[in-house]
């Protein structure tokens, strides 16, 4: 009971101190509030830094930015462009299949709910409520490494995988605080909450932190 009466606090804590940051690579592609740039620039994050995702991204979509267009490049010029990513063999055939099927079975439109998005090839939890979240502004929990350590350093959770975390999660916090928890913990993850070496001297939630309390 005393976790969640934390939550608004902690929360409020992060978005205050937001502005010290960069922002994160989903809130800078969600910015042009479209869910298919960001189902596809999730699919190049696997396994990617960010800084190289951005910039991939951002020359794909010059080609093409649309489920329309991207069905129309030829597999080879995909992976052209995409070549600095992990696994892009493997991700230009995905994306060019998920834009075929967008056309064939959604009219062109991403749709917004997860157990639809899941059945995309190679669209996992993750991939699909940060769709929602970032591409629809809807609630949803987007647990990615970031926010699983977090949750369970802070002591709001006591789980071994992202999965059992969302779904504690899911529990635990209210329903409006959902589209807020993973831009700010990715962000204070990336600057703060480290998972080697974190930077308790100058965390700004500590006072609310298991992990530091248990450092002392």
């Amino acid at each position: 009971m005393e976790k969640i009466k934390e939550i608004p606090f902690v929360l409020g804590t992060l978005k205050k101190n937001r502005k010290k940051f960069s922002a994160t690579l989903m809130s800078e592609v969600a910015e042009n509030d479209d869910p298919f740039k960001v189902l596809v620039s999730c699919i190049l994050s696997l396994r990617t830094k960010d800084a190289t995702t951005e910039k991939v991204s951002e020359q794909l979509f010059r080609l093409a930015d649309s489920p329309e267009k991207m069905m129309g490049l030829d597999i080879k010029k995909i992976r052209n462009v995409i070549y600095s990513v992990n696994y892009y063999k493997t991700k230009a055939a995905r994306i060019k299949q998920i834009s075929a099927e967008l056309m064939e079975k959604y009219s062109g439109k991403v749709p917004d709910d997860i157990d639809e998005l899941m059945k995309f090839n190679g669209v996992g939890r993750k991939t699909a409520n940060i769709v929602i979240v970032y591409g629809f502004r809807k609630p949803g929990m987007p647990v990615d490494t970031h926010v699983h350590r977090i949750s369970n350093r802070l002591g709001w959770v006591n789980t071994k995988t992202p999965e059992k975390t969302e779904l504690a999660l899911r529990e635990l916090i209210q329903k409006k605080y959902w589209i807020d928890v993973n831009d700010l913990f990715v962000q204070f993850g990336q600057n703060i909450c480290k998972p080697i070496n974190p930077k308790c001297s100058v965390c700004p939630v500590f006072r609310y932190c298991d992990y530091y309390k248990n450092l002392r």
